[in-house]
């Protein structure tokens, strides 16, 4: 970071904290951010946890419908998550309402802005120390005995606006930077459908005559293909519970977000799609090794005439939604699935469009990469930047007359 330091520091005595500006004071949180408590049954403008973005501060609209009662903020108090502190989930608030849920609601006291506080409360060391203190395994919250008594270092009230303003500007441009790579994410994702969806329904020859399939989602297709059921092209099979075969090594487990348990067993050896039964029902996986699948997951045995590599693709453009059960958990019928209608070509043919889809595929998921590896950087940097200046490692104070553009 090409910013200057401070003339001069001091050792704080707090060891996440280091060095600080000489002239900077040291605090207890609980004399600076008074804790709110008071219970409201009132939900004009509820907030809960899955409303905060992690580590940007940033508030989400989301649709849920909170139960319970809340704490009762105003604008400019401070929403710091409990819960799982190491999300980062903390908020200054724009309106009065009422936090729902795993908060600490603190309000800045005396000569503490909370433009500065939030950025305090987003100081990756900050966070890292509060995480190490938690209790309770599965949902690890962190108490406010322990947060009160944190030493915390401030500058003077002109110095804090100055930092959060210089905060402010710079992490408002590094998010654009971050929204636009996003973007450009999400249009390669779309363009990565059409590429398959195009594939695998009008072939690789765009000079082909089509005909009208009848069938939805497929419109038209090439005229030499089938319309077949999917139970005509590979067997469908359910998964098993693990449990009796778990293990800390040996044959894959996998769910339906992949491998994520290992298992002295296989349950099947060879080539096969993966279907979510229940729960995740819309992301089918490929494997070609012996492998154990669970229960709310289908395997499937690639039959004679069918490319699983080719079933794979088709599988992730199908309309899982249709297939849905109308329940609160997403579930599909082995019937419903084994009858869904798809185009299907000769085998050859099927081998060229794997050929061709997992070679530009794999130059969309390169693009990809490269892409959300500078999202990466770019929100290391934004913390980095945020812990640097809010524990004086940096000298924004001239900032405004001699830095206004560039990240």
């Amino acid at each position: 970071m090409d910013y200057p330091t401070y003339p001069a520091y001091r050792e704080s005595g707090i060891e996440w904290l280091g060095k600080i500006p000489d002239h900077w004071q040291i605090k207890r949180l609980k004399y600076v951010f008074q804790l709110l408590t008071e219970k409201t049954e009132q939900k004009d403008n509820p907030v809960g946890l899955e409303n905060i973005e992690g580590w940007s501060g940033r508030f989400i609209e989301t649709d849920s419908e909170f139960q319970g009662e809340g704490v009762a903020f105003k604008q400019g108090d401070i929403l710091f998550g409990k819960l799982r502190p190491y999300l980062a989930k903390v908020h200054l608030t724009k309106f009065h309402g009422e936090a729902v849920g795993d908060f600490h609601v603190l309000r800045p006291m005396g000569d503490i802005l909370g433009v500065f506080g939030i950025y305090q409360y987003l100081n990756k060391d900050f966070i890292a120390t509060v995480d190490s203190s938690t209790y309770g395994a599965k949902m690890p919250r962190v108490s406010w005995e322990y947060m009160a008594n944190m030493l915390l270092a401030f500058p003077s009230v002109n110095e804090q606006q100055t930092i959060a303003q210089f905060l402010d500007h710079k992490t408002q441009q590094i998010d654009q930077l971050i929204a636009k790579k996003q973007t450009l994410i999400d249009k390669l994702n779309e363009q990565r459908i059409a590429l398959i969806t195009h594939a695998v329904t009008k072939g690789l020859n765009r000079a082909v005559t089509l005909k009208d399939s009848g069938v939805e989602w497929l419109e038209e297709v090439p005229e030499h293909w089938d319309i077949r059921r999917l139970k005509f092209a590979i067997n469908i099979q359910n998964g098993r519970d693990y449990k009796n075969v778990e293990a800390s090594e040996g044959y894959p487990v996998l769910g339906s977000g992949g491998v994520f348990r290992f298992a002295t067993d296989y349950l099947y050896d060879g080539e096969s799609v993966l279907f979510g039964r229940k729960g995740t029902i819309d992301k089918p996986l490929y494997i070609n090794e012996k492998f154990w699948t669970v229960d709310t997951m289908f395997y499937s045995v690639i039959l004679k005439g069918t490319d699983g590599k080719f079933l794979y693709f088709v599988a992730k453009v199908m309309q899982f939604d249709w297939l849905a059960t109308q329940t609160a958990l997403p579930s599909i019928t082995q019937s419903d699935l084994g009858n869904y209608l798809i185009a299907f070509p000769p085998y050859e043919e099927q081998r060229e469009i794997v050929e061709y889809l997992d070679k530009e595929t794999a130059r969309i998921d390169r693009m990809v990469e490269l892409n959300q590896q500078t999202i990466d950087k770019l929100k290391e940097y934004r913390t980095a930047l945020i812990t640097a200046a809010v524990t004086g490692k940096i000298d924004v104070r001239k900032w405004r007359q001699t830095e206004t553009k560039g990240v």
